[in-house]
């Protein structure tokens, strides 16, 4: 064990419990982690689901924000391995009776497909993304925003629902590729602030591409791990930490854990009053999800989809709405909306010699505790018939797998919170500073804080950012978080 006295102790070794650790050592502190899996990225790892030779993604599987994430470009993670696989089309998404729609690099040739209102909506923000992006992937009650009248502008588009936003496409292809990228948070598409998402997608798919790490997404992890060991920082794998008490004292504690974990956590070091909001944080829809062995690729009807790294199941708008409506009241979609990745096709590593792997998640109410795995193949087929023959093996993760393999997904919440209502914005209380609690030794630095879901790391960079300067009186001038009581 490092007989330096530590610092800084981080509980979750995710990539937001890794950013925060990173940003932490960096500033030259003594910072260790503690994980309850025996391995390393809750849900950004990777591992052979099914056959010998198939390495399929746990969770996420293609990264547009890691890809675009400030803090990850700051870093130097290509020297820990990290290598970004770029696929010819960032989304396809087919129709019954129509060419596909599709999201390409150039904003021009995706105006082809989807129509100049979906160009009107785009280029205020094309080239600016490293203008734009810092000041959206952070808390909504930070000091000045760098390029306020950017972020406005993006603001009069993001906060209302992508049923609007895509009412102003005004074509067919264009309405579903939107909500379709709407869709990754499972809520309604009438929901207010869903135009966010799909047009940050959007924006990414431009600007930074929905690439793949090459060898699965266990390699953001296992780059963020190389950066903070190359700083001095440690990191312990299997070992839950039931009580900070049980961990050597620290000056500071970042906790990468689910709201409903923090109070035992922190125990008595918390008043019972903030436990008590943290209770009302209200859980995300589950996640149903399948990894398939191939024999070969997708037999997709439309050849197109063949050059997407991500191709979304659902058809029109209406379709994909009903399905999210459903989950809302509780029911499992009978056409679930899918959202599928084929990594292999840009990546030889995962799968043997001329086979593949496939990815598809549909969402369920959260801890629903029946099988999809019919209903997403009958959509698989719908586009692409004979997939079945291709199967040679497929792993079933349900939502109650996805909570047993990370304690952070309850009920298979992968979004560690629902984005929709209030929490869409402000997570996981109302707070100037989310990221503090009333323990000034304690911190927040989970996807349940700002700006919350996705493989990003900035929940964890702010959250490092803030213990900084409270805890360790580093001054920074780039702060872009306020300095007041986080209760």
């Amino acid at each position: 064990m490092d007989e330096r006295p530590l610092d800084a102790a981080v509980v979750g070794a995710g990539p937001n419990g890794l950013t925060a650790a990173v940003t932490l050592a960096a500033a030259g502190l003594a910072v260790r982690v503690w994980e309850a899996a025996t391995t390393i990225g809750g849900a950004a790892a990777t591992a052979e689901l099914t056959l010998p030779g198939f390495h399929h993604d746990v969770g996420s599987a293609v990264h547009p924000f890691a890809a675009g994430s400030p803090v990850f470009r700051s870093l130097p993670l290509a020297a820990h391995g990290l290598e970004w696989l770029q696929p010819e089309l960032a989304l396809a998404h087919p129709f019954d009776d129509a060419d596909a729609a599709l999201l390409d690099r150039s904003v021009p040739r995706t105006v082809e497909r989807l129509g100049p209102g979906y160009g009107r909506l785009v280029r205020p923000f094309v080239g600016r993304w490293d203008a734009l992006a810092p000041d959206v992937l952070r808390s909504l009650f930070a000091p000045l925003p760098r390029h306020p009248f950017l972020l406005a502008r993006f603001g009069l588009r993001a906060l209302p629902s992508v049923a609007l936003l895509a009412r102003r496409v005004r074509t067919r292809a264009g309405a579903a590729l939107l909500s379709g990228m709407a869709g990754h948070t499972g809520v309604p598409l009438s929901a207010p602030v869903t135009g966010g998402p799909a047009l940050m997608l959007s924006l990414a798919a431009h600007e930074v591409g929905w690439p793949v790490p090459r060898g699965g997404a266990q390699a953001i992890s296992d780059a963020l791990a190389g950066r903070l060991r190359a700083l001095g920082g440690t990191i312990t794998t299997g070992h839950a930490v039931a009580s900070l008490d049980e961990l050597p004292p620290a000056r500071a504690y970042l906790l990468d854990v689910a709201p409903s974990a923090v109070a035992g956590l922190a125990g008595a070091r918390l008043p019972a009053r903030y436990t008590r909001r943290l209770a009302r944080y209200r859980r995300g829809p589950g996640v149903f999800k399948l990894d398939y062995a191939l024999a070969e690729p997708v037999p997709w009807r439309d050849p197109t989809c063949r050059r997407a790294g991500t191709v979304h199941l659902g058809g029109a708008v209406d379709e994909i709405g009903a399905s999210l409506d459903a989950i809302a009241r509780g029911d499992a979609p009978t056409r679930p909306f899918v959202v599928a990745a084929q990594p292999s096709l840009l990546d030889p590593s995962r799968a043997p010699a001329g086979r593949h792997t496939f990815w598809a998640y549909a969402h369920v109410p959260n801890a629903w505790s029946g099988d999809l795995t019919d209903a997403i193949e009958r959509q698989i087929e719908r586009f692409a018939p004979g997939f079945r023959d291709v199967v040679l093996d497929r792993a079933v993760t349900s939502p109650a797998a996805l909570e047993a393999q990370n304690a952070n997904l309850l009920g298979g919440d992968l979004a560690n919170g629902t984005v929709c209502g209030r929490q869409a914005l402000f997570r996981p209380v109302v707070a100037v500073v989310p990221y503090a609690t009333p323990d000034p030794s304690v911190f927040l630095c989970s996807a349940a804080t700002p700006p919350g879901p996705g493989v990003h790391g900035m929940c964890g960079y702010h959250a490092a950012r803030v213990a900084l300067r409270r805890v360790f009186g580093r001054r920074d001038t780039r702060a872009d978080e306020g300095d007041h009581a986080g209760e």
